[in-house]
């Protein structure tokens, strides 16, 4: 499979999360509703890594790699955090698009720290996006 396909695939099974953690959050505390999904994250990734038999090269990462990825974790879990908790506290239709804000930062943080070319697709999408998540949030 391509990589388009792998991201549909992402963004179907993101909005499917959106939903599910709207309902599993309700009447709980959303940090502990982090917790636990975390934890299913944690079980179900390594599970299929050991399945698919991925787990053997842990050993030969190196320790750039090592580091990146932990602070990517970090990053994924306070993501995680606030993002259960504004579904906790607002509806799950304006949480959504203000989440994928995050697009608009990759452009612009792959521009700056990536290297990545800023073209004008690239700038009307974003602004499109930033536009489209103000619209269906204030509008």
């Amino acid at each position: 499979m391509t990589w388009l396909v792998w991201a549909l695939l992402s963004a179907l099974f993101a909005a499917a999360t959106a939903i599910l953690a709207k309902i599993g959050v309700a009447g709980i505390d959303s940090n502990l509703a982090t917790a636990i999904r975390t934890t299913v994250v944690l079980v179900f990734t390594w599970a299929i890594a050991i399945a698919l038999g991925r787990h053997n090269a842990i050993a030969a990462i190196a320790s750039r790699s090592w580091l990146f990825l932990v602070l990517s974790g970090i990053a994924t879990g306070l993501s995680w955090l606030c993002y259960f908790r504004a579904l906790q506290l607002g509806p799950a239709s304006a949480v959504a698009p203000i989440d994928k804000l995050s697009v608009v930062l990759v452009i612009l943080f792959a521009w700056i720290f990536l290297g990545e070319g800023l073209t004008a697709h690239k700038v009307v999408g974003g602004l499109l996006i930033a536009g489209g998540a103000a619209t269906l949030v204030f509008g």
